[in-house]
């Protein structure tokens, strides 16, 4: 018990003298001193320290030899303190103010890597996953040959990953959405809309691993839309739906859906044959 306390005793007063240091540095005039103070404070990891420094010292230090550093530094600092936002902010900085700078190829890769690290789940607005991608690209763009280059495609991969998935998330829900018209204000159907949606998915991402999964929610879309069509449209439509069953099979023989397409055609047939 007694140890334990002598322990805890001895961490609060080292605790209480590092802060006690910090205040005598971050007061002080002697700015190289602060400068090798925030670098140490770097690399304890005790990045909320050396940002408050750092964020003097990029001010102070323009100009200087260490003007270049003082800035990366506290950019990287708030990168590891997971202030994203903040750290694409002084890495785009970096970025402007030293284009040909000692860190510019990795200021320019971290842009996109602080802006990755920030992006929303799939469901949410992805404004920021496509400003995580330009990132990414505008980097590739001027270091083609830089070692960080294949990390960069991954990333920019993922990033429009996620693009498809929030595209499929939104032509999956106007199919759920079904014969619900509340949503269509300017006319047309839910179904309708899946299948643009999907559509344009398709063409702008052709070599999305969703590929069948788009091409799933088209043929069943097509299908119900049949379905439910007025006398002058349904011939048309069950003939574009067989089409689409068709295509289907021929794209994804072994797709789980085979059945259902098969199905559908079935059902196709006995419109389009009459």
């Amino acid at each position: 018990m007694k140890k334990s306390l002598f322990i805890s005793a001895c961490t609060v007063l080292l605790m209480t003298g590092c802060a006690a240091e910090f205040n005598r540095v971050y007061k002080s005039a002697d700015y190289d001193y602060k400068y090798e103070f925030a670098k140490q404070c770097f690399a304890e990891g005790k990045f909320n320290q050396s940002i408050s420094l750092l964020q003097e010292l990029v001010t102070v230090q323009k100009g200087t030899e260490n003007a270049q550093e003082s800035l990366y530094m506290l950019a990287m600092a708030e990168y590891c303190d997971r202030d994203y936002e903040a750290a694409s902010a002084t890495f785009r900085k970096y970025c402007s103010s030293y284009p040909k700078g000692v860190y510019a190829e990795q200021a320019s890769y971290y842009i996109g890597q602080s802006l990755y690290e920030s992006t929303p789940e799939p469901r949410l607005d992805q404004t920021p996953t496509v400003g995580a991608i330009n990132a990414y690209q505008e980097f590739l763009d001027l270091y083609p040959d830089s070692k960080m280059r294949p990390m960069a495609q991954k990333k920019l991969f993922d990033l429009q990953d996620k693009l498809v998935q929030k595209e499929y998330l939104s032509a999956r829900l106007y199919y759920n959405l079904g014969d619900y018209f509340g949503n269509c204000t300017f006319g047309g159907s839910n179904y309708e809309a899946c299948i643009i949606t999907a559509q344009n998915a398709l063409k702008t991402y052709p070599y999305s691993n969703m590929r069948e999964d788009f091409a799933v929610l088209i043929m069943k879309s097509k299908f119900e839309l049949a379905q439910r069509s007025v006398e002058e449209k349904r011939l048309e439509r069950y003939r574009d739906a067989e089409d689409e069953c068709y295509g289907f099979l021929n794209e994804y023989p072994d797709s789980k859906e085979r059945d259902t397409a098969e199905k559908f055609i079935a059902k196709c047939k006995k419109v389009t044959k009459n």
